[in-house]
């Protein structure tokens, strides 16, 4: 379970189309966790919004049925689920007869906990309801339109700074511009970011060359958030954080992590325009 090298990523797979939970692989947080300095006490609260826009069964008279599903899993859940084996999972119902969807939801509740070790919340929306989908961006000030020289192309948090000033600021800041790689197959992972933080100034240019400095990083989406609320938590030491990533979608699946050390007000779980 430990070695992602095990799970699917990368591998050619026969897609199975009857209800196989066994499917799932889940990866423990601890080991990306240790690396940047997490063995105790977390940090921060948070969780993971999974959403999976290719989900269907049959009804009991073999009549496909589609929806879209919400996964809430907490932060402090011992694992995470690879991405590619959720897919397997989710293709597993495409032929497997349900009486409704209250039963698809029980199941995807006790398998997708099971695998991450904890209680996770699931919100199916079905097709009456797939109007009320809006698309709105990450609200904040935007860094992306800073003119800046960019060289580093690997995490670089020494690259973060604050401006001298005794004044304690409340701000937003967001980018467009987060991209990683996903640790096993180094295929791109696109992001927006947002940072939300109470503290001395952080500087702008500073920050989003950080951000960037992700660009050739191989991580999986929720290492790669927490690897920046990490860093700019010793670097800046703001009195108060919180980062949201909605990286793309890929696979039918987008994967969008929440971190914070203060209460405040969650995020939705609305899509952006490139997701």
């Amino acid at each position: 379970m430990s070695d992602v090298n095990a799970s699917p990523l990368g591998k050619t797979v026969s897609y199975i189309t009857e209800y196989a939970p066994e499917l799932l692989f889940p990866i423990p947080r601890s080991g990306k966790r240790a690396e940047i300095g997490i063995t105790s006490a977390l940090p921060f609260f948070g969780f993971d919004y999974w959403n999976a826009y290719e989900v269907s069964w049959l009804n009991l008279r073999g009549k496909p049925q589609v929806a879209l599903v919400s996964f809430q899993i907490p932060a402090d859940s011992s694992n995470i689920v690879e991405s590619k084996s959720f897919k397997l999972y989710l293709n597993s119902f495409n032929q497997t007869k349900l009486a409704d969807s209250e039963a698809l939801l029980a199941l995807l509740k006790q398998d997708i906990g099971t695998a991450v070790g904890a209680n996770i919340q699931v919100k199916l929306i079905e097709t009456e309801r797939f109007a009320e989908q809006k698309i709105v961006e990450l609200p904040g000030f935007y860094l992306d339109n800073l003119d800046i020289e960019v060289s580093d192309y690997s995490p670089q948090p020494n690259l973060l700074r604050c401006d001298a000033s005794t004044t304690t600021v409340t701000e937003t800041l967001c980018s467009n511009l987060l991209k990683s790689n996903c640790l096993v197959t180094g295929q791109p992972d696109w992001a927006s970011v947002q940072i939300q933080y109470t503290g001395q100034p952080i500087n702008r240019e500073s920050l989003l060359r950080y951000l960037i400095s992700f660009r050739n990083h191989n991580e999986f989406h929720e290492q790669c958030v927490e690897r920046i609320f990490v860093d700019l938590q010793q670097a800046c030491k703001p009195l108060k954080l919180a980062v949201y990533a909605r990286y793309t979608r890929r696979g039918g699946l987008d994967i969008n992590p929440y971190r914070a050390n203060f209460n405040a007000d969650l995020p939705l779980n609305v899509r952006t325009a490139r997701q």
